[in-house]
């Protein structure tokens, strides 16, 4: 037993969040020189992936569907932190922020996480099988949330630029609240099953089906551990990257890229746990699971994360920009279509998966070369 207590504490996955917190602590407030930035950086990333380890953890002892949601409201307590602390402190140039930030997750889950997930699906089994109840119904979620919040504030009159006036943010964050509650509720309850991994033949995957030997659910002590430690990575990664954001936008800046393109970074940076997530489901042929994860955090990002900015508005000064342009637009349009006539069939072929893997790259690259 002493040896088994001195191999979980030193861990990488309990250190490397316990350090972080310690260098945040210490570098806090203070102009970082490049060597250190890489140090925090580097720390950053660890807490990152000690975050994916214990979110797994946690999920694995309250089992599916409700595990995808813990690493998806985890990623987004990442987003919204980094969001709020940024603007706070950014003045004027981080009034669109939240927008591009938001805007920017929707694309990488949507297209990125969900194309990965698919193509890795296919590449396994010719064609990756999933539930088209479930994941319809996340999809429909997530163009509505993203419409209420990001698309009619462009069409509002009563602020001249694309923004809300304040019972109109009210009432988005609201609506936002109450969608995102509604799912889960659906997701983990009513029909559960409608978000469970299936075989080939459409019938519920068992625990161990995809031959992976899934080790038992942990013990409560242990899950609850990493739910300590699961707080302290999300915190060491929050400080961290508020840390180092200065050199982030200063690199932006230096590249001559668009101020718009900090969200871009962002959004990589704490999607990164939720990608690893979904590609390891994926190759275990639990399809389904990844796309509960890549659409669970679309979802998440902006079900809480626009009720979160909204409240956030009331200390903050200047005009909260929410609306997006026609590029924009124009690629969340693409995105909904592609996803519907992608999830309809519950099938998908390494064809769908590429088709989504190249609306992420159009994305990065107009948010590059606008």
């Amino acid at each position: 037993m002493p040896a088994l207590i001195r191999s979980r504490l030193t861990d990488w996955t309990t250190l490397l969040p316990l350090i972080a917190v310690l260098v945040l602590a210490a570098t806090w407030g203070r102009h970082l020189p490049g060597p250190l930035i890489v140090v925090v950086a580097a720390l950053l990333a660890g807490a990152v992936l000690a975050a994916v380890h214990h979110a797994e953890v946690v999920a694995h002892k309250v089992g599916e569907p409700l595990g995808s949601l813990v690493l998806a409201v985890a990623v987004t307590v990442i987003e919204v932190g980094l969001i709020v602390t940024l603007m706070i402190s950014g003045g004027d140039k981080t009034q669109a922020l939240a927008r591009d930030t938001v805007f920017a997750a929707v694309m990488i889950t949507c297209n990125g996480i969900l194309g990965l997930s698919l193509l890795l699906g296919a590449l396994r089994r010719r064609v990756a099988v999933f539930n088209p109840e479930g994941t319809g119904g996340a999809l429909a979620t997530v163009a509505t949330l993203a419409t209420l919040s990001m698309v009619v504030p462009t069409f509002t009159t009563s602020r001249p630029g694309p923004e809300f006036s304040p019972a109109q943010l009210a009432f988005a964050a609201v609506a936002s609240l109450a969608l995102y509650g509604l799912f889960v509720m659906v997701q983990t309850g009513r029909h559960r099953d409608y978000f469970l991994p299936v075989t080939q033949e459409g019938s519920i995957m068992p625990e161990d089906a995809d031959g992976d030997g899934h080790a038992d659910p942990p013990s409560t002590r242990t899950a609850l551990a990493s739910l300590a430690l699961l707080v302290v990575a999300l915190v060491a990664v929050v400080g961290d990257a508020k840390t180092i954001s200065p050199a982030i936008e200063s690199g932006v800046e230096a590249a001559n890229l668009p101020q718009a393109f900090v969200g871009v970074v962002i959004a990589l940076l704490v999607l990164l746990p939720e990608t690893l997530a979904a590609a390891r489901a994926a190759r275990r042929d639990r399809v389904q699971i990844s796309l509960n994860l890549a659409l669970g955090s679309a979802m998440a990002s902006i079900g809480l994360t626009i009720p979160a900015i909204a409240l956030a508005s009331i200390w903050l000064e200047g005009p909260l920009l929410l609306g997006l342009g026609g590029t924009q637009l124009t690629l969340l349009a693409l995105t909904a279509v592609t996803g519907v006539l992608t999830v309809v069939p519950g099938r998908a072929t390494v064809l769908q998966g590429g088709v989504h893997l190249v609306l992420l790259a159009a994305f990065v690259f107009l948010a590059a070369s606008p």
